[in-house]
């Protein structure tokens, strides 16, 4: 972690593209400097080879050509995925799934912040009942959000029929979303599915699940994502959320987990305050991971 606070891929490729025309090093350098982002060995493969045919194709010698190429080569794999999220559905349930420690309570609090700044009445339902911290910690996110917590009636109550209650108490106050957190660790990754299979199949006899959105820690990269796999495989998730995603040492990540995992990043985290839980652009990602 340490190397990646004062290594920067903006910074690495300032260097790749400063220099006055192209030659090996800059394929050698500019390959580095991507495994070095994470966009891992066969994304970074598939975009030197790209960059490659084009530059013969184009017949350029100017690195500044090069950079605008990878820019909109990535721009253009990232537009891919559809980043829109779906919350047509009144109310609008959003499931947010995710193994513990990466964020998961943090990012619902921010989540329902960017829902409140766009006017969407918010309530949260504690659905992670296994820890007590983690109703509290929500609590209070929930306060700081503006957004309504249903929380368990007791210890170690059933989160299906917290999620339930959950739901209940949005149809009858007229709220607009509601948003469930879930437990990210039992004793087992099969009981943990199981959980959410019945969470699932408890909620829609009340009311269609808009989005399931998995949270995933940027900076632990692709060992967060074997980490997860579970869910993706068996949770029926339908976005990703990136968290932790501060400066561009990780930025690669960006792109290699949506290729690898064929889901769509609806929102990325670039801090801890309340209000840096943003939507995710694909030109607007490329552009600042690129220059």
């Amino acid at each position: 972690m340490a190397e990646h606070a004062s290594w920067s891929l903006g910074a690495a490729l300032r260097g790749v593209f400063g220099a006055k025309t192209i030659g090996e090093d800059t394929w050698e350098d500019l390959e580095s400097a991507l495994i070095r982002a994470d966009f891992g060995p066969a994304v970074t493969e598939e975009v030197i080879e790209d960059l490659t045919a084009k530059v013969d194709r184009y017949r350029t010698t100017d690195p500044r050509d090069v950079q605008r190429m990878l820019r909109e080569l990535i721009e253009e794999r990232l537009a891919k995925y559809d980043p829109t999220l779906k919350l047509t559905e009144r109310p609008a349930v959003v499931l947010v799934v995710g193994v513990n420690g990466v964020g998961k309570t943090t990012t619902i609090g921010k989540f329902a912040r960017f829902l409140r700044n766009y006017d969407r009445t918010v309530l949260v339902g504690a659905a992670d009942t296994f820890r007590a911290a983690a109703v509290d910690q929500l609590a209070t996110w929930a306060e700081r959000a503006d957004a309504g917590i249903v929380r368990p009636e007791r210890e170690g109550q059933d989160p299906a029929s917290v999620a339930f209650q959950t739901v209940e108490q949005a149809k009858r106050d007229g709220i607009e979303i509601v948003i469930i957190d879930t437990a990210g660790r039992l004793h087992t990754k099969g009981g943990l599915m199981d959980e959410l299979s019945k969470i699932k199949r408890v909620l829609e006899k009340q009311a269609p699940i808009s989005e399931v959105l998995l949270v995933l820690d940027a900076t632990t990269g692709q060992n967060g994502l074997a980490q997860a796999e579970a869910f993706i495989e068996h949770g029926g998730v339908t976005g990703l959320v990136l968290t932790k995603l501060d400066g561009s040492a990780k930025g690669g990540f960006v792109l290699a987990v949506q290729e690898k995992t064929g889901l769509p990043i609806k929102l990325i985290g670039q801090g801890e305050g309340i209000g840096d839980l943003t939507g995710f652009t694909p030109h607007v990602f490329a552009q600042q991971l690129v220059g």
